[in-house]
């Protein structure tokens, strides 16, 4: 997915029902019923005992200004959606009986589709295995995605738990048919999380080793693999290529605190595709979960727990401006994308609370963050009182 990143159950609840989707690896087995009432902590509240987390949620939006919604109608459940360079057709990880799907409730069981936003055109990509994240080329003709079509022997693992990753996870690219099939990689080793640079010469993806993921980048066709990250405890994943063609925007938590500090914190970060000029870009122990960079450069829009254990989207500005609420819902919203000309972002949400995971399409034209924005990608401001990151690259060579 993938599209992200801790698991609804490591943020302090237990989850049933619909399995669906991963991003960055990490994703969602169901969701909570209800969620606190209250728009923010009362004034002078402290921060949560367990995770250090800001008590207050960034200033929102004002309640009930959620921008324009509608739902993609006449396809399966469905998340962790990206738009093609149309920024018309999508695709996403989407619940299939065809699917291998892991007992005891682990999860598992998506395939790729591809479909139109308003849901007249959808096929099925995929028909074995299961599969994770995926993403289009900027040429729209291949595209790339996560598989265990060629590992369907091996353990199915669980794609929302560090420690289970699936490792026949495998990628490919191929049409948009799924036809003329190449696959990038062979090993035993979880490899998703995957995207493509603007300009189609990169690919970016996460690989886990052993429990220790790490972010990577191969060429287009598959040669001159690189590593770029080299950590230990942090769990860097859900890269995307910023529109300079260089900066990998990701998110990270600590294995160290994974299960043990709930909600678990997570940091934005930024870094040059060679591996230099690591940048931190959040300063606190919140849950900053799923950012997908604007093509404006400035912005990205991510996933934050106000309200108890109410997962909501956020605009956020790598310029230090404050973050803005975008989706008001006491289920869940999450696992945001945007589309290329910077009018529409996707995200999934659940109206239920518990049983239905459905992919929705928002307008944010009124929010400019179109590409004829750009000026370069934006340098943060360490604010006042920052929860600063010095182990990162602890493993590096």
């Amino acid at each position: 997915m993938s599209k992200t990143t801790i698991i609804l159950r490591a943020a302090g609840k237990a989850f049933t029902s619909l399995s669906i989707l991963a991003l960055a690896g990490l994703a969602l087995t169901g969701l909570p019923g209800t969620a606190g009432a209250a728009d923010e902590a009362p004034a002078g509240a402290p921060p949560d005992a367990m995770s250090g987390a800001s008590a207050a949620a960034p200033p929102p939006m004002a309640q009930g200004t959620e921008l324009p919604i509608r739902k993609i109608p006449n396809i399966p459940a469905a998340a962790e959606a990206y738009y093609a360079p149309d920024d018309y057709h999508v695709i996403a990880q989407t619940q299939d009986p065809a699917a291998q799907k892991p007992e005891g409730g682990r999860v598992g069981g998506a395939l790729t589709y591809i479909f139109t936003d308003d849901g007249k055109e959808v096929w099925r990509v995929n028909d074995r295995g299961q599969d994770a994240c995926s993403y289009f080329f900027p040429d729209q003709k291949r595209i790339v995605w996560t598989s265990t079509k060629d590992r369907m022997d091996m353990p199915l693992g669980d794609w929302s738990n560090q420690d289970l990753y699936p490792r026949g996870a495998e990628l490919y690219t191929s049409d948009l048919k799924g036809e003329n099939i190449q696959r990038l990689t062979n090993n035993e080793y979880y490899e998703a999380e995957v995207s493509v640079s603007p300009n189609g010469k990169w690919i970016v993806f996460g690989r886990s080793v052993d429990g220790n993921l790490n972010i990577f980048r191969m060429r287009s066709d598959g040669t001159g693999e690189e590593q770029v990250t080299f950590t230990t405890d942090w769990q860097p994943g859900a890269p995307f290529y910023m529109p300079d063609n260089e900066t990998i925007m990701f998110r990270a938590w600590r294995r160290s605190d994974y299960g043990k500090v709930k909600p678990t914190p997570m940091t934005v970060f930024t870094i040059k595709h060679d591996g230099t000029n690591l940048t931190q870009r959040t300063f606190d122990r919140d849950m900053n979960w799923a950012p997908y960079p604007a093509p404006d450069g400035r912005h990205y829009v991510f996933v934050k727990i106000v309200e108890g254990r109410n997962w909501e989207v956020y605009l956020g500005d790598l310029g230090g401006d404050p973050p803005k609420r975008l989706t008001y819902n006491i289920g869940f919203d999450g696992l945001p994308s945007l589309s290329k000309n910077g009018k529409k972002m996707l995200f999934a949400r659940s109206e239920t609370g518990r049983d239905n995971l459905n992919t929705y399409v928002m307008d944010v034209s009124s929010l400019n963050l179109g590409p004829e924005n750009y000026k370069g990608v934006a340098a943060t401001p360490v604010p006042a009182n920052p929860v600063l990151v010095t182990d990162f690259n602890d493993g590096k060579k």
